[in-house]
């Protein structure tokens, strides 16, 4: 069987080279790698009438080569709610895309997998955790917009602060 260069939408015949060519970035596809929901307390922590619990929320973001040109990107999303200092429940969330990127220069491939590649995944976890917490009988959980770039950021700032040798500043 052979494969078919798709035909470029701007009417020019001319495909990019392979190697040199322009940077892409295709969702190949997306999956749900695990769902947990746990209510401990229910029903009794189904009140309406108690206060509306204190919310701790985590989100990490990993990537990895899976061969040429794909790599997978892991976004996991942890919601705990708690009311008097008693969790009401527990929301968990791992979520993947497999991606197809080529023609990224490698310095350059690190934020394309931590951040632009969650930003893309981010929308669908946020459905299912507010899907989730509503299936649990609790208000939906609408995560707030996640800044990625500010999160990579960080998380290169520790690393270069842990890497800096004693005493140094």
């Amino acid at each position: 069987m052979s494969e078919t260069p798709e035909t470029p939408q701007d009417g020019n015949d001319q495909q990019p080279a392979q190697n040199g060519g322009q940077p892409m970035m295709r969702l190949l596809t997306q999956y749900l790698k695990d769902l947990s929901f746990e209510s401990p307390a229910a029903p009794a922590s189904l009140s309406t009438q108690a206060a509306p619990p204190n919310m701790e929320v985590s989100v990490d973001v990993n990537g990895r080569a899976l061969g040429e040109n794909r790599f997978e990107v892991e976004l996991s999303c942890s919601a705990t709610a708690r009311r008097d200092g008693n969790i009401v429940y527990v929301c968990e969330v791992n979520y993947a895309g497999l991606f197809h990127i080529e023609n990224v220069p490698q310095d350059r491939m690190e934020p394309i997998l931590l951040v632009d590649a969650p930003h893309l995944l981010f929308p669908f976890v946020r459905q299912i955790v507010a899907q989730s917490t509503r299936d649990g009988g609790f208000m939906p959980l609408l995560l707030e917009p996640l800044d990625f770039v500010g999160m990579y950021q960080q998380q290169r700032m520790k690393a270069a602060q842990a890497a800096a040798p004693e005493g140094v500043a």
